[in-house]
């Protein structure tokens, strides 16, 4: 196989970089709105399907699972290969995958089809971040950072109304096909628009077996976090052997690592402290980022008896705290070359978010709960895209494909592991809630008369309830339930969001590059050219 290395072109002018933008822009609106469309939906579509709490996890955990274990892979194959085709083949699939799941009949499907779509989304979010660093310097990026936080809020914000809506006036299926359109349109502008520097060719190996061993490990790993204390116990052989296995997988992977020629994931860079700080900062957001968000639609539909578009409205003071706050950060890194002050302040946000989202119940007035969404959302803001960064500026350019993937990889390996962790903690803590106040439901459940006998089945068949539609007074004891239930997730949560706030502590305060990515690899060859010279 053949790699790529970018060849010196004069530096683009701000026209040229808005055309090269344009494209991935959209790319990157396409896969956003494919991920967010659903988000709002999901108990809709979860019940309608005869899912359960185990099903709801996973349809989200499937998606970050495969978008963890592909991301280190699409960031190697940057590297090597040509990144405008790599950006076209990750959005086809995520958008093939995303139609092909709103035929969906049971939760096993519609799990795979999002399997496919992690697989792609994987490379959306890595693709988009290294070549956004072959065209703009890390100091020129916060002059951009508002146009991608427009497409964010776009994506991000519209995506749970849009779904929403859909949901409620023609059928949630609709969902996954409204990206259709904005792909194609998509596709063809990365290909009109896209302009990467030239590549000159060299002989590469892939690492296969290290992409087999991580793939195994990490999902054995992630499969035991989900299904732990509900599909088995833990103090069981099942799961003990599901964690040693991971273990020794995972263990051969690093072995492998250190032997190869093109490790997937350099070692290496573990000896560069930024790079080491910024991974153990991702982790942990990645967890307050993923883990934690994935509920609140969950809260605000079965606590507060929302409709779907109406949980996408909820949700709006979070994404605006994030992309708001990014935004007006990312100007003021752009003029000032300043970013430590910023992110420690995000780190400590979030820290704070995720304890008052731990005080919340189902009827805290929703000004409160906005307030501590919208705080959260500015702490996860401030962190989340800078440690990319500053890792991109702190590594050799040619090895910042592998350095940029692997931060996103340990982010969406943080968020995967939260979700699944906090996924399986909820489906024990709901039963258990429900046996506690047994007495007062079944009491509530016998008061409805003729209705009784329908409600106790619903209730007993495993499945999420439609909340909505029950009777009173069994309404307000399960939207007590689940409210406590997933405000106890934001309370595990924030003692984990103090690893974030002193990772970044210790990240070096390194000044930020004024360079591309294209320009240092073209005067690291010009200088090892002279040097060879010289000899």
């Amino acid at each position: 196989m053949t790699a790529v290395a970018p060849v010196a072109k004069p530096k683009m002018s701000h026209r040229q970089i808005i055309q090269s933008l344009t494209g991935l822009l959209m790319g990157m609106f396409v896969s956003i709105l494919a991920g967010t469309v659903v988000s709002s939906s999901l108990p809709v579509i979860v019940s309608d399907l005869n899912g359960s709490q185990t099903a709801y996890t996973w349809v989200v955990t499937a998606t970050l699972l495969a978008t963890t274990i592909s991301t280190p892979i699409w960031g190697k194959l940057a590297d090597l290969g040509n990144r405008k085709l790599l950006l076209q083949i990750s959005l086809g699939l995520f958008v093939l995958a995303s139609a092909a799941a709103g035929f969906a009949q049971n939760t096993e499907f519609l799990i795979s089809m999002r399997v496919i779509q992690g697989l792609a989304g994987g490379g959306m979010g890595a693709l988009s971040q290294i070549v956004m660093a072959d065209i703009l310097s890390p100091r020129e990026r916060g002059k951009y950072m508002g146009l991608f936080g427009a497409v964010m809020a776009l994506g991000t914000v519209g995506g749970p109304l849009i779904g929403g809506f859909v949901t409620d006036t023609i059928n949630w299926r609709w969902n996954f096909f409204v990206a259709l359109p904005f792909a194609v349109v998509a596709i063809i502008l990365i290909q009109r628009t896209l302009n990467l520097p030239a590549i000159a060719k060299r002989k590469v190996q892939i690492d296969y077996l290290g992409i087999m061993l991580l793939s195994s490990g990490v999902a054995l790993l992630l499969i035991w976090l989900s299904m732990g204390g509900s599909e088995f116990d833990w103090n069981s052989s099942t799961s003990y052997l599901m964690l040693v296995g991971s273990v020794i997988l995972l263990a051969i992977f690093v072995f492998v690592e250190l032997k190869v020629a093109e490790p997937l994931i350099s070692l290496q860079l573990f000896k560069n402290r930024t790079f080491t700080f910024a991974v153990i900062a991702s982790l942990a957001v990645g967890i307050s980022m993923f883990g934690t968000t994935v509920f609140l639609s969950q809260y605000m539909i079965m606590a507060r008896g929302a409709s779907a578009t109406q949980a996408g409205l909820m949700t709006f003071p979070m994404m605006a705290g994030l992309l708001v706050i990014s935004t007006i950060a990312g100007a003021l890194i752009s003029r000032y070359g300043k970013w430590k002050a910023l992110v420690v302040s995000g780190a400590a946000l979030q820290i704070v978010g995720l304890y008052l989202l731990g005080t919340i119940h189902y009827d805290t007035p929703f000004w409160q709960v906005g307030l501590y969404m919208f705080i959260l959302g500015a702490g996860v803001g401030l962190v989340m895209q800078n440690m990319v960064l500053v890792v991109q500026n702190a590594v050799e350019p040619k090895i910042l494909g592998v350095a940029s993937s692997s931060v996103n990889f340990f982010r969406t390996l943080g968020g995967t592991a939260g979700t699944a962790g906090l996924g399986a903690l909820l489906a024990v803590t709901i039963p258990n809630m429900i046996a506690d106040r047994q007495s007062e439901l079944s009491s509530a459940i016998a008061s409805l008369g003729d209705k009784a006998a329908a409600v106790g089945a619903s209730l007993s068949s495993g499945s999420l309830p439609t909340i909505s539609n029950l009777p009173e007074p069994v309404r307000s004891i399960l939207e007590s339930i689940y409210g406590d239930g997933v405000a106890s997730l934001f309370a595990f949560a924030a003692p984990l969001a103090l690893i974030t706030l002193v990772a970044v502590i210790l990240l070096p305060n390194q000044h930020l590059n004024e360079k591309t990515n294209t320009e240092r690899l073209a005067e690291e060859s010009e200088t090892a050219s002279i040097t060879e010279s010289d000899a």
